[in-house]
Protein backbone atom coordinates (compact mmCIF):
# COMPACT_ATOMS: atom_id res chain seq x y z
CA UNK A 1 0.00 0.00 0.00
CA UNK A 2 1.19 3.41 -0.88
CA UNK A 3 0.71 5.58 2.06
CA UNK A 4 1.91 9.58 1.87
CA UNK A 5 4.03 11.03 4.96
CA UNK A 6 3.39 14.99 4.99
CA UNK A 7 6.21 16.44 7.17
CA UNK A 8 9.40 14.91 7.48
CA UNK A 9 10.72 16.42 10.71
CA UNK A 10 11.95 13.96 13.51
CA UNK A 11 8.87 12.57 14.50
CA UNK A 12 7.71 12.33 10.76
CA UNK A 13 10.94 10.33 9.81
CA UNK A 14 10.53 8.12 12.46
CA UNK A 15 7.15 7.21 10.99
CA UNK A 16 8.20 7.01 7.81
CA UNK A 17 10.58 4.58 8.24
CA UNK A 18 8.91 2.32 10.62
CA UNK A 19 5.91 2.19 7.79
CA UNK A 20 8.77 1.30 5.12
CA UNK A 21 10.25 -1.48 7.46
CA UNK A 22 6.60 -3.03 8.03
CA UNK A 23 5.81 -3.43 4.21
CA UNK A 24 4.24 -0.22 3.01
CA UNK A 25 5.80 2.22 0.14
CA UNK A 26 5.98 5.27 1.89
CA UNK A 27 5.81 8.75 -0.51
CA UNK A 28 7.23 11.78 1.46
CA UNK A 29 6.91 15.52 0.97
CA UNK A 30 7.50 18.36 3.00
CA UNK A 31 7.45 22.27 2.65
CA UNK A 32 10.80 22.24 3.19
CA UNK A 33 12.28 20.92 0.20
CA UNK A 34 16.01 20.07 2.00
CA UNK A 35 13.92 17.89 4.71
CA UNK A 36 14.80 13.94 5.30
CA UNK A 37 16.04 13.81 1.26
CA UNK A 38 17.56 10.43 2.32
CA UNK A 39 14.30 9.36 2.89
CA UNK A 40 12.60 10.40 -0.31
CA UNK A 41 15.28 8.84 -2.15
CA UNK A 42 13.90 5.65 -0.47
CA UNK A 43 10.04 6.31 -0.89
CA UNK A 44 8.15 4.34 -3.87
CA UNK A 45 7.57 7.58 -6.07
CA UNK A 46 9.10 11.24 -5.51
CA UNK A 47 6.21 13.78 -4.31
CA UNK A 48 6.78 17.65 -5.28
CA UNK A 49 3.57 19.10 -3.85
CA UNK A 50 0.36 18.13 -1.29
CA UNK A 51 -1.34 17.66 -4.39
CA UNK A 52 1.13 15.12 -6.16
CA UNK A 53 1.38 12.97 -3.27
CA UNK A 54 -2.26 12.48 -2.75
CA UNK A 55 -2.43 11.41 -6.25
CA UNK A 56 0.16 8.84 -5.43
CA UNK A 57 -1.27 7.57 -2.00
CA UNK A 58 -3.74 5.39 -1.43
CA UNK A 59 -4.08 6.67 2.73
CA UNK A 60 -2.20 10.46 3.62
CA UNK A 61 -0.78 10.44 6.88
CA UNK A 62 0.60 14.26 8.17
CA UNK A 63 2.81 15.16 10.76
CA UNK A 64 2.77 18.83 11.34
CA UNK A 65 3.70 21.36 13.87
CA UNK A 66 0.55 23.82 13.67
CA UNK A 67 -2.49 24.56 12.77
CA UNK A 68 -2.25 26.97 9.67
CA UNK A 69 0.26 24.48 8.04
CA UNK A 70 -2.53 21.86 8.20
CA UNK A 71 -4.80 23.77 6.26
CA UNK A 72 -2.11 25.22 3.72
CA UNK A 73 -2.01 21.53 3.10
CA UNK A 74 -5.52 21.46 2.32
CA UNK A 75 -6.06 24.56 0.75
CA UNK A 76 -2.65 25.77 -0.97
CA UNK A 77 -2.50 26.34 -4.52
CA UNK A 78 -0.99 23.35 -4.61
CA UNK A 79 -2.68 21.71 -1.86
CA UNK A 80 -4.74 18.58 -1.61
CA UNK A 81 -7.82 19.96 -2.40
CA UNK A 82 -6.35 20.85 -6.04
CA UNK A 83 -6.36 17.25 -6.72
CA UNK A 84 -8.49 14.18 -7.11
CA UNK A 85 -9.86 13.01 -3.83
CA UNK A 86 -12.50 10.71 -4.20
CA UNK A 87 -11.79 7.81 -1.95
CA UNK A 88 -8.80 8.75 -0.17
CA UNK A 89 -8.54 8.67 3.55
CA UNK A 90 -6.56 10.95 5.35
CA UNK A 91 -5.29 10.57 8.97
CA UNK A 92 -4.26 13.60 10.94
CA UNK A 93 -1.87 13.03 13.33
CA UNK A 94 -0.86 16.83 13.83
CA UNK A 95 -1.33 18.19 17.41
CA UNK A 96 -4.37 20.11 16.38
CA UNK A 97 -6.68 22.79 17.69
CA UNK A 98 -10.38 19.96 17.89
CA UNK A 99 -12.47 23.12 15.33
CA UNK A 100 -9.47 22.74 12.54
CA UNK A 101 -9.85 18.83 12.63
CA UNK A 102 -13.87 19.65 11.63
CA UNK A 103 -13.08 22.41 9.40
CA UNK A 104 -10.33 19.69 7.31
CA UNK A 105 -12.79 17.11 7.76
CA UNK A 106 -15.58 18.91 5.94
CA UNK A 107 -13.30 20.20 3.49
CA UNK A 108 -11.86 16.28 2.90
CA UNK A 109 -15.58 14.64 2.74
CA UNK A 110 -17.15 17.78 0.12
CA UNK A 111 -14.41 16.09 -2.24
CA UNK A 112 -15.04 12.47 -1.38
CA UNK A 113 -12.19 12.12 0.89
CA UNK A 114 -12.47 10.89 4.51
CA UNK A 115 -10.77 12.19 7.50
CA UNK A 116 -9.60 10.74 11.01
CA UNK A 117 -7.89 12.20 13.50
CA UNK A 118 -5.14 10.58 15.39
CA UNK A 119 -2.40 12.50 17.40
CA UNK A 120 -0.23 10.42 19.35
CA UNK A 121 1.36 10.38 22.90
CA UNK A 122 4.99 9.47 22.57
CA UNK A 123 8.06 10.35 21.02
CA UNK A 124 10.88 8.86 18.38
CA UNK A 125 11.86 5.93 20.48
CA UNK A 126 8.34 5.43 20.76
CA UNK A 127 7.33 5.02 16.83
CA UNK A 128 10.81 3.10 16.33
CA UNK A 129 9.13 0.39 18.44
CA UNK A 130 5.59 1.04 17.67
CA UNK A 131 4.21 1.98 21.46
CA UNK A 132 2.53 4.93 20.36
CA UNK A 133 -0.66 5.70 21.92
CA UNK A 134 -3.22 7.13 19.24
CA UNK A 135 -5.66 9.70 20.05
CA UNK A 136 -8.03 8.30 17.90
CA UNK A 137 -11.34 10.86 16.73
CA UNK A 138 -13.52 10.12 14.01
CA UNK A 139 -16.24 7.66 12.42
CA UNK A 140 -15.84 4.14 13.16
CA UNK A 141 -15.70 2.90 9.94
CA UNK A 142 -12.86 5.15 9.02
CA UNK A 143 -10.88 4.08 12.07
CA UNK A 144 -11.03 0.97 10.45
CA UNK A 145 -9.97 1.48 7.49
CA UNK A 146 -6.88 3.42 8.99
CA UNK A 147 -6.06 0.58 11.24
CA UNK A 148 -3.61 -1.06 9.11
CA UNK A 149 -1.47 2.03 8.90
CA UNK A 150 -1.78 2.84 12.93
CA UNK A 151 -1.30 -0.20 13.92
CA UNK A 152 2.74 -0.94 13.49
CA UNK A 153 2.99 2.65 15.10
CA UNK A 154 0.61 2.23 18.01
CA UNK A 155 0.60 -0.55 21.48
CA UNK A 156 -2.54 0.99 21.79
CA UNK A 157 -5.59 2.70 19.25
CA UNK A 158 -7.67 4.84 21.94
CA UNK A 159 -11.04 5.73 19.95
CA UNK A 160 -12.29 9.16 22.00
CA UNK A 161 -15.33 9.64 19.83
CA UNK A 162 -16.58 12.02 17.45
CA UNK A 163 -13.92 14.34 15.16
CA UNK A 164 -12.42 16.79 17.09
CA UNK A 165 -12.09 14.34 20.73
CA UNK A 166 -8.79 13.18 19.88
CA UNK A 167 -7.52 16.92 19.46
CA UNK A 168 -8.89 17.78 22.75
CA UNK A 169 -7.65 15.25 23.89
CA UNK A 170 -4.23 15.18 22.90
CA UNK A 171 -4.07 19.22 23.73
CA UNK A 172 -5.22 18.09 27.71
CA UNK A 173 -2.46 16.01 27.98
CA UNK A 174 0.31 18.37 26.86
CA UNK A 175 -1.92 21.51 29.35
CA UNK A 176 -0.92 18.87 32.39
CA UNK A 177 2.37 18.36 30.80
CA UNK A 178 3.23 21.66 30.97
CA UNK A 179 1.71 23.05 33.70
CA UNK A 180 3.53 20.28 35.91
CA UNK A 181 6.73 21.62 34.29
CA UNK A 182 6.05 24.86 35.32
CA UNK A 183 5.31 23.51 38.53
CA UNK A 184 8.08 22.11 39.00
CA UNK A 185 9.97 24.82 37.54
CA UNK A 186 8.80 27.10 40.22
CA UNK A 187 9.44 24.51 43.19
CA UNK A 188 13.12 24.21 42.18
CA UNK A 189 13.86 27.85 41.90
CA UNK A 190 12.00 28.24 45.56
CA UNK A 191 13.98 25.06 47.08
CA UNK A 192 17.40 26.85 45.29
CA UNK A 193 16.88 30.57 46.15
CA UNK A 194 16.97 28.66 50.36
CA UNK A 195 20.26 26.86 49.98
CA UNK A 196 19.40 23.23 48.48
CA UNK A 197 20.89 21.58 45.99
CA UNK A 198 19.61 21.04 43.02
CA UNK A 199 20.26 17.11 43.25
CA UNK A 200 19.24 16.79 46.63
CA UNK A 201 15.77 18.33 45.20
CA UNK A 202 15.09 16.15 42.43
CA UNK A 203 16.22 12.84 44.40
CA UNK A 204 13.37 14.11 46.94
CA UNK A 205 11.13 15.14 44.09
CA UNK A 206 11.57 11.00 42.57
CA UNK A 207 10.19 9.70 45.60
CA UNK A 208 7.45 12.41 46.41
CA UNK A 209 3.71 11.64 45.46
CA UNK A 210 4.37 13.96 42.45
CA UNK A 211 6.84 11.25 41.18
CA UNK A 212 6.27 10.05 37.53
CA UNK A 213 8.00 7.51 34.72
CA UNK A 214 8.40 11.58 32.73
CA UNK A 215 10.50 13.05 35.52
CA UNK A 216 12.64 10.13 35.62
CA UNK A 217 13.11 9.99 32.54
CA UNK A 218 14.42 13.58 32.41
CA UNK A 219 16.35 13.34 35.23
CA UNK A 220 19.66 14.35 34.07
CA UNK A 221 18.31 17.33 32.05
CA UNK A 222 17.41 18.26 34.99
CA UNK A 223 20.62 18.46 36.34
CA UNK A 224 22.57 20.09 33.24
CA UNK A 225 22.96 17.80 30.94
CA UNK A 226 22.10 16.60 27.41
CA UNK A 227 19.93 14.81 26.08
CA UNK A 228 17.86 14.42 22.44
CA UNK A 229 14.78 16.48 22.48
CA UNK A 230 11.65 14.84 22.46
CA UNK A 231 9.63 17.70 21.80
CA UNK A 232 10.65 21.15 22.20
CA UNK A 233 9.74 24.25 23.67
CA UNK A 234 8.50 26.00 21.10
CA UNK A 235 6.08 23.17 19.85
CA UNK A 236 4.84 23.15 23.75
CA UNK A 237 4.05 26.57 23.72
CA UNK A 238 2.20 26.37 20.33
CA UNK A 239 0.39 23.42 22.14
CA UNK A 240 -0.88 25.12 25.31
CA UNK A 241 -1.82 28.72 23.23
CA UNK A 242 -4.26 25.62 21.10
CA UNK A 243 -5.22 24.56 24.50
CA UNK A 244 -6.07 28.11 25.63
CA UNK A 245 -7.74 29.18 22.45
CA UNK A 246 -10.08 25.55 22.18
CA UNK A 247 -10.84 26.47 26.40
CA UNK A 248 -11.61 30.05 26.01
CA UNK A 249 -13.71 29.20 22.82
CA UNK A 250 -15.93 26.49 25.38
CA UNK A 251 -16.04 29.38 28.40
CA UNK A 252 -13.02 27.59 30.34
CA UNK A 253 -10.98 29.74 32.99
CA UNK A 254 -7.61 28.71 32.00
CA UNK A 255 -5.53 30.48 34.78
CA UNK A 256 -2.88 28.10 35.29
CA UNK A 257 -2.50 27.89 31.56
CA UNK A 258 -2.07 31.64 31.04
CA UNK A 259 0.85 31.78 33.39
CA UNK A 260 2.55 28.56 31.95
CA UNK A 261 2.24 30.20 28.29
CA UNK A 262 4.10 33.38 29.77
CA UNK A 263 6.94 30.99 31.22
CA UNK A 264 7.01 29.12 27.52
CA UNK A 265 6.75 32.22 25.39
CA UNK A 266 10.04 33.74 27.34
CA UNK A 267 11.81 30.54 26.88
CA UNK A 268 10.89 30.84 23.17
CA UNK A 269 11.86 34.55 23.32
CA UNK A 270 14.98 33.62 24.37
CA UNK A 271 16.27 31.54 22.18
CA UNK A 272 15.24 28.04 23.63
CA UNK A 273 12.46 26.99 21.57
CA UNK A 274 14.44 23.95 20.42
CA UNK A 275 15.44 23.08 23.12
CA UNK A 276 13.69 19.90 24.99
CA UNK A 277 11.19 20.82 27.28
CA UNK A 278 12.71 19.78 30.13
CA UNK A 279 15.06 22.85 30.22
CA UNK A 280 11.97 25.23 31.18
CA UNK A 281 12.99 24.98 35.06
CA UNK A 282 16.52 25.97 33.87
CA UNK A 283 15.49 28.74 31.82
CA UNK A 284 13.01 29.86 34.69
CA UNK A 285 15.82 30.00 37.02
CA UNK A 286 18.48 31.23 35.57
CA UNK A 287 16.66 34.17 33.17
CA UNK A 288 13.06 34.98 35.07
CA UNK A 289 13.40 34.57 38.68
CA UNK A 290 14.01 37.64 40.39
CA UNK A 291 12.66 39.76 36.84
CA UNK A 292 9.08 38.70 37.02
Amino acid sequence: MKVGVVGLGRMGSAIFLRLKEHGFEPVGWDVDPTAAPELRATAAEAATSPASLVAKSEIVLSVLSADDGARRNFHGADGYLTADLHGKLFIEMSTLQPMTVRELAAAAEARGARLVEAPVLGSIPTVRKGRLLVLAGGRAEDLDRARPVLDPLARRIAHMGPLGSGAAMKLAVNLGLAAYIQALAESLAVGEQHGLALAAMLDILCEAPTNNPWLRSKIEVFKGGDADTTLDLKTLRKDVLSAVATGALAGVPMPVSAGTLSSLSAATAGGWGDRDIAQLPRYFREFMVGRL
